[in-house]
């Protein structure tokens, strides 16, 4: 999965590809160097960050999507989003997959019977859901993974009473999100205790600062050796897929990683 970035502020690539024909030229490099999905975003999720408007956030998405669509019609592309109201949007639009970096849970909380506005949207447009972990505060050390294998558990209750059926959805442990920086390395480590879970998972350690961390401070741009090694233990781990900036620079990692997993070589085992 190759990241499109159309946003003015994201923490590695903010500003690059904001233009319409910006974001279709990087995805088509993507396409190119081997991305098999796109993952299309107008709201940075930085440490930090802004939050920006439905109205905002679709201004900048929909023409990206439109000139995405353009060049590469047959290639899935994924919104990033976390708002129902943008999802339902980019897929009547043109987009194949709802991937929310907070697994169905906003506007769910309180609401009668847990209804989650985005795994409706979901069930309602049949598109493919990527539930992500994700939480206003990380959870005690202790008590780390009951919490988030109970979290996940709450995300798939939402997206099965709002009708997404099990075939439609992914996991993704939400590395660099509501987490310590050792938690992330437990959730790397034991990434296999998720994929038991019974559904696909989606990896995305692209140049988080944990790595950087890792790397003694390494900046954003010096943490591709770590990116790989991050990518190829999640594959040799239960990951169906990975998310990645940087998509050439992997494509022989993940080959080699599939095929000492497999003994098969590289093939893609599942698509959206």
């Amino acid at each position: 999965m190759g990241i499109v970035n159309v946003t003015p502020d994201s923490f590695s690539d903010g500003g690059l590809h904001a233009a319409p024909e910006a974001a279709a030229a990087h995805a088509r490099q993507l396409v190119a160097e081997g991305a098999d999905v796109l993952d299309l975003g107008a709201e940075s999720t930085r440490p930090g960050h802004a939050p920006v408007s439905t109205t905002e956030e679709l201004a900048r998405l929909l023409p990206a999507l439109h000139a995405i669509r353009a060049a590469l019609p047959d290639t899935p592309v994924s919104v990033d989003t976390c708002k129902a109201e943008v999802a339902a949007a980019a897929v009547a639009a043109g987009a194949d997959i709802i991937n929310d970096i907070w697994g169905g849970l906003l506007g769910a909380e309180g609401a009668e019977g847990g209804h989650s506005p985005m795994c409706a949207a979901a069930a309602r447009t049949a598109a493919p859901l990527i539930l992500m972990h994700n939480r206003a505060t990380p959870a005690p050390d202790a008590v780390f993974w009951e919490t988030f294998l109970g979290d996940m558990r709450t995300m798939l209750a939402l997206a099965r009473d709002a009708g997404v059926p099990d075939s439609q959805i992914w996991l993704d442990p939400g590395f660099g999100f509501g987490k310590t920086p050792a938690q992330n390395l437990e959730c790397l480590r034991h990434l296999d205790r998720l994929a038991q879970l019974g559904f696909p998972v989606l990896l995305g350690t692209s140049r988080k600062s944990t790595l950087g961390l890792v790397l003694g401070g390494a900046p954003v741009h010096e943490r591709l050796d770590a990116d790989k090694a991050a990518a190829a233990w999640g594959v040799s781990h239960g990951a169906a897929m990975v998310r990645v900036h940087d998509v050439a620079a992997y494509i022989g990692v993940l080959r080699m990683a599939d095929a000492i997993k497999s003994g098969l070589g590289w093939r893609s085992s599942r698509r959206f």
